[in-house]
């Protein structure tokens, strides 16, 4: 079971910008062959780091102004926020060890 959940605009300040929490959001979109190869990687890095970062997506064609805000124009493209700011960003595919090790400095492991 995936332990990431849809980001959509209207969440975005109680989701990503208010979380005690790190977050990771993967803006995305469903046509992205690269966005779909890294589906599981994403999920499965999720189900290691659950209760400590929250995992979200963002489909881009649906929440176009959120990627425009973060200046989003290549996807995949994974934006790291602490404490409601950006922090690092990952444009392209991403392995599953480097992912982790991104994830783990973004937590403070």
């Amino acid at each position: 079971m995936s332990k990431v959940n849809e980001l959509s605009a209207t969440e975005f300040e109680s989701e990503v910008a208010q979380s005690s929490e790190p977050v990771v959001v993967d803006f995305s979109a469903e046509w992205c062959g690269p966005c779909r190869t890294l589906a599981p990687v994403f999920d499965r890095v999720a189900q290691q780091f659950e209760g400590r970062v929250k995992f979200l997506k963002c489909d881009i064609d649906t929440n176009n102004e959120l990627a425009e805000k973060f200046g989003v124009m290549k996807i995949p493209n994974l934006l790291f926020f602490k404490n409601g700011q950006v922090v690092d960003q990952s444009v392209g595919y991403i392995n599953e060890a480097e992912l982790s090790a991104k994830v783990t400095d973004l937590a403070g492991e």
